[in-house]
């Protein structure tokens, strides 16, 4: 399996590593990122000036796309066209326009050229999720609570990073939690077709910027590799750093989600709530558990931290799970993916138009971009 990469920051690095370890045979055949100069954590790779020089000396079998997220499409392109297959990192693409420019190219060369990495969905979690949706536990779906709430050190990253910038990013909701977006959308079958939004820039201003030297080190405990800044208060980020939304989707569920950067005790939870049941979980406090609702009987109570069921690595093991399943799909032994670029395309246009709902101060309506993403009859 040889692998070219675009974008080689700590994402890549990371999730290649685990490839790397996973699928010995795997060779990098070399790199495109116009930033990066230094030695690289995967060990010598050789270094391309162009992209076009990357896939034209190499022949690859997988582009590995892990570049800022404003350059994804453009990427995408270049690889599909050079007949290359496709690994790209969340989110695919940052605006309404691009999307409809990538499903013009599936149309093209077909989804199934492109694999994408929506981590969440592989998570033990999710998994357990589906299988009491499958197994009827919980029933029609009524609402949800969801929440993404990441800790200081953690957001200061965002706001010194260059996903600090809607431009290159998309946002902070696309950036961080279209994840959380496609497993909600997973879990009621179903697309949002109405969304509110409200939220801002609340802690990381220059009026709650720590005294000097005191607790600065909190805020850098996460490097940044390009077009950085260095103090999160100070720094001319424009994304938000707290934003609440309502949903309303096709299945007639209705969904509240949180999402906030600088939460001391720092969680991810949901409680989905259905006819015969309800279903909670936090994938960073690590439980799942399922309630019957006409007797109040405990269906399922997991404890991932514990014994067999406890969950090691990044994204609470999620980025193995991934990998494992992905390495298994590269070699033939399954057909599918949880979760498929189309996915990746239908999440990102429900947090581009909860952006569209906060900065206009008005409840959206998705149902002209479900009927354009339609008529492109993807798979």
């Amino acid at each position: 399996m040889r692998i070219a990469i675009c974008g080689l920051g700590l994402r890549a690095e990371h999730v290649l590593g685990i490839m790397k370890r996973t699928m010995p045979e795997i060779e990098f055949v070399g790199f495109y990122d116009p930033s990066l100069v230094e030695e690289t954590a995967l060990g010598t790779i050789n270094r391309f000036d162009t992209l076009t020089d990357l896939l034209t000396e190499t022949s690859p079998d997988l582009l590995f796309v892990a570049s800022p997220n404003y350059l994804h499409l453009e990427h995408i392109r270049e690889g599909l066209e050079a007949g290359v297959r496709i690994f790209a990192e969340k989110p695919v693409v940052t605006t309404i326009d691009d999307t409809f420019a990538l499903a013009e190219l599936l149309k093209k060369h077909g989804t199934d050229r492109v694999i994408i990495g929506l981590v969440l969905r592989y998570s033990q979690h999710v998994r357990d999720l589906n299988a009491a949706l499958e197994a009827g536990q919980i029933g029609s779906i009524a609402s949800i609570e969801a929440s993404e709430y990441i800790a200081p050190y953690h957001g200061a990253f965002f706001m010194r990073d260059w996903r600090r910038k809607t431009e290159y990013s998309g946002g902070f909701m696309l950036e961080k939690c279209c994840h959380d977006l496609d497993v909600y959308n997973m879990v009621t079958g179903s697309r949002p077709v109405k969304v509110a939004s409200l939220g801002g820039r609340r802690s990381f201003l220059p009026e709650h910027a720590p005294a000097n030297g005191v607790d600065d080190g909190v805020y850098h405990t996460k490097g940044s590799r390009w077009e950085s800044a260095d103090d999160p208060f100070t720094s001319d980020a424009d994304i938000i750093d707290a934003q609440t939304a309502i949903l309303e989707f096709g299945s007639g569920a209705s969904m509240t989600f949180h999402t906030n950067t600088n939460v001391p005790d720092e969680h991810r939870r949901f409680c989905v709530i259905g006819s015969k049941g309800m279903a909670e979980g936090d994938f960073v406090r690590g439980y799942f558990k399922v309630t019957d609702a006409r007797t109040g009987d405990r269906l399922a109570d997991i404890d991932y931290n514990q014994g067999d069921s406890k969950l090691q690595g990044a994204h609470y093991g999620a980025d193995e799970m991934m990998v494992q399943d992905i390495v298994a799909h590269l070699r033939g032994g399954n057909k599918s993916l949880p979760v498929g670029v189309v996915d990746a395309m239908i999440a990102g246009i429900v947090a581009l138009a909860l952006d569209e709902a906060r900065t206009t101060g008005k409840m959206v309506d998705l149902a002209p971009y479900w009927e354009k993403l339609d008529s492109y009859n993807l798979r």
